[in-house]
């Protein structure tokens, strides 16, 4: 017996373009994914599974037999909706096989366009398809293929199930998978088109009469008299019959030995399954299936998080995944990164100036809205402020607000999400840096991208402060920190007091430029030598989330908001309006 080497694999089919319209909470959407791994994040309710919902149905293996209103937007039936890709097929994926057939458009590397032949009669560029599903206004789908001359021919199931989908989803989904359902992963991989005839006639041999009660056998004899008085078919007996609901075969999945016993891979647990669905799909290969994976953690530990990702990003098959969990967002080095803002717009996130920040604060990519704060103190600040903007805790809207790790790197985040043409929000200091790109930063961002107009947090807020409340804004509200407060003062005028009048009287006019020197860890002329204890003040001060919080508490209770309102209002209202919120007047009060 000799071995025989496995058949080669077919390239995987691909989708170049994916445009829905106007189905479910999604209004328009056009999208260019990657061939590989395609990573979907944003927050709860802005459409990632929506997106994933609308390629299962464009290339569902079976015919949907229901719509319901609410797959129309806005349940607006009589506009319909409509899901529409263009296709990258392989030779085997049955689009040259039909009776009719269909004629491929070119791809210019940017959108499917009419062909146009060389010399010798072949496509000058790649041969792609345009397939759709339309959601029409008597509740039914539409399936197409749009050919170059403008014209549509059937998109028909056969087909649909050629090109191969694989969806890991929900724990039905996943159950049909492993079951003999009828265009399933495992119905497609055995291929064995005569199994349910064969199942039936072979059930038909059995008598089930024979298996009935004396008395429910009598009740059946009667019925075949009455059927007979009525002129009706007789002879009447049961056997296994077809009809609407399930198949004979779908009764039939895949079981498992477990302690000696075939135990039906269903009642393992929903990892497992989720697991089992993607190998039948890895067998499957050579039918390029195309794999949407929804929710990646659902029953996978981390470390099989890691280990699935890891497996789809190897692997030459499309893959679509939505996730919420760090985990996986981490093991996704070199997966293509989406968000999905709460605007419903998908963009590109620059891998290389998100990296270090979506290992450090992975939830900053699945918020409905992100806010990339400069810095410690920042993130505390613009965190307190907008929670009394709104009245409650920033995660009951979905705002995650999120420490850019200084000014470079903040800057270059915002970029990459400003580039994938996502909406988002920022809050950073002005240090003079970078004018041509934090200017295009705030054509993008508008009022979502808050900037002091020079300087620091620090030194604008210092700069507000009455000479008469200097005290009460040195003054630490837990106790903790006041005492050494002073002391840095004391260090940096040259006095062994650290009493507030003596301090204030020995500083003069100089009081308030002491206070932002050691606020801000500044290391004096002369004192390089100690310059990593000057440079701790800073902590003793507010570089820190609650330093942040302390400095917006103090904006209300020293009356400092009204000399700051003019500036920060306007940034509070457009993260209000930017999910749904009315504008509100002021902050204080």
């Amino acid at each position: 017996m000799t071995d025989t080497a496995p058949p080669a694999k077919l390239p995987a089919a691909a989708i170049y373009t994916l445009t829905i319209e106007r189905f479910r909470g999604i209004t328009s959407l056009k999208w260019k994914p990657s061939r590989g791994v395609n990573v979907i994040l944003g927050g709860g309710d802005v459409g990632k599974t929506t997106i994933l919902e609308a390629i299962a149905l464009l290339l569902s293996p079976v015919n949907p037999t229901t719509l319901s209103d609410p797959d129309y937007h806005d349940r607006d039936i009589e506009a319909g909706f409509s899901i529409e890709a263009v296709l990258s097929l392989p030779a085997g994926a049955g689009m040259s096989g039909q009776m009719k057939p269909s004629w491929p458009w070119e791809w210019t590397g940017e959108e499917a366009a009419v062909p146009a032949l060389e010399h010798d009669g072949k496509l000058a560029g790649e041969p792609v398809y345009r397939v759709r599903v339309r959601g029409t206004e008597d509740l039914e789908l539409a399936y197409e293929i749009v050919q170059p001359d403008g014209s549509t021919d059937s998109f028909p199931v056969a087909l649909r199930r050629a090109i191969g989908l694989v969806r890991l989803s929900g724990d039905d989904r996943n159950d049909r998978d492993l079951r003999l359902v009828q265009g399933s992963a495992l119905d497609r991989l055995l291929s064995d088109k005569g199994l349910r005839s064969r199942m039936a006639s072979e059930l038909a041999r059995n008598d089930v009469k024979n298996e009935l009660t004396t008395e429910a056998q009598a009740k059946l004899k009667n019925l075949d008299t009455a059927f007979q008085r009525e002129s009706l078919p007789a002879g009447l007996d049961l056997a296994i019959t077809g009809g609407q609901g399930a198949s004979i075969a779908s009764m039939i999945g895949l079981t498992a030995d477990r302690s000696g016993i075939q135990l039906p891979l269903a009642s393992w647990g929903a990892g497992t399954r989720r697991l089992s669905a993607l190998a039948i799909a890895e067998q499957n290969q050579g039918d390029a299936p195309i794999t949407l994976v929804d929710e990646v953690e659902r029953g996978l530990e981390p470390y099989r998080q890691r280990t699935l990702i890891e497996k789809l990003q190897t692997g030459s098959s499309q893959v679509f995944l939505t996730t919420h969990s760090p985990a996986a967002i981490s093991a996704a080095a070199t997966s293509l990164i989406w968000y999905v803002d709460h605007t419903g717009q998908i963009g590109p996130l620059d891998a290389t100036k998100i990296a270090k920040h979506r290992k450090t604060d992975p939830e900053a990519f699945l918020s409905r809205l992100a806010i990339v704060a400069e810095g410690a103190t920042e993130l505390g600040f613009t965190t307190a402020v907008l929670e009394r903007a709104f009245g409650s805790v920033l995660e009951q809207h979905g705002v995650h607000v999120s420490d850019g790790g200084g000014h470079e790197a903040t800057l270059g985040i915002l970029e990459a999400l400003a580039a994938g043409g996502l909406q988002f929000g920022g809050f950073a200091d002005d240090e003079g840096k970078h004018p041509t790109r934090w200017a295009k930063l705030h054509t993008k961002l508008g009022g979502l991208l808050f900037r002091w107009p020079s300087l620091c947090i620090e030194e604008n807020i210092i700069a507000v402060v009455p000479e008469d409340k200097l005290e009460a804004f040195i003054t630490d509200p837990t106790g903790e920190k006041t005492g050494i407060r002073l002391r840095t003062l004391a260090d940096r005028i040259g006095i062994a007091d650290k009493d507030f009048a003596a301090l204030k009287a020995k500083a003069g006019a100089d009081f308030k430029a002491r206070i932002v020197e050691a606020a801000l860890g500044t290391v004096p002329t002369g004192q390089e030598s100690d310059k990593n204890e000057y440079k701790a003040h800073a902590g003793r001060w507010f570089k820190s989330v609650d330093g942040g919080r302390e400095l917006a508490g103090k904006l209300f209770s020293l009356a400092l908001w009204p000399a700051l309102k003019p500036q920060l209002l306007p940034f509070c209202n457009a993260v209000r309006t930017a999910i749904g919120l009315t504008e509100i007047a002021d902050l204080d009060g």
